[in-house]
């Protein structure tokens, strides 16, 4: 799957469509599901959008868990919550209105992508985490230590 990046703000029409942007949709087309995985947040008041290839690696997780602890009980509840939304022909999906509800979504959503998954966001809400979010990374003077690349010859 193609990385999802990027920061989109569509439009949510009153009966809770909207359009995953076409960046989105392109990175994730190489999947059975034709649509999107959708749950709320844990940290944010936000959701959580995942590719179903993505959704089942979560599956696996929960599965590398010890069994009735409760931390995978706990954490099952991204399962419980998910909603598998398929695209209509515009590439739009309905946002169930408790989804809704836990972003705090009417008018507008912002979509922003975050490698393999997405948020989406109230727009204002966006901005003021994104703000603080800048803002904690600079002032600890955070780094990012990059992944290992394959080595020229393996590329060959």
């Amino acid at each position: 799957m193609a990385a999802l990046f990027g920061r989109h703000i569509n439009k949510i029409d009153k009966k809770g469509r909207v359009s995953v942007p076409k960046p989105f949709r392109d990175a994730m087309s190489e999947q059975n599901f034709t649509g999107v995985h959708i749950f709320p947040s844990f940290k944010y008041p936000a959701l959580e959008a995942l590719s179903e290839q993505f959704f089942n690696r979560v599956i696996g997780s929960l599965e590398n868990l010890d069994m009735f602890s409760d931390e995978q009980d706990d954490l099952a509840t991204i399962v419980e919550n998910t909603h598998a939304l398929p695209y209509d022909p515009e590439g739009r999906v309905i946002l169930p209105k408790s989804l809704m509800s836990h972003a705090n979504l009417s008018g507008e959503a912002a979509f922003v992508g975050r490698g393999g998954r997405f948020l989406i966001w109230e727009p204002d809400a966006y901005e003021r985490h994104s703000e603080r979010a800048f803002e904690r990374a600079k002032n600890r003077g955070a780094t990012l230590p990059l992944a290992a690349t394959p080595t020229t010859r393996e590329n060959q």
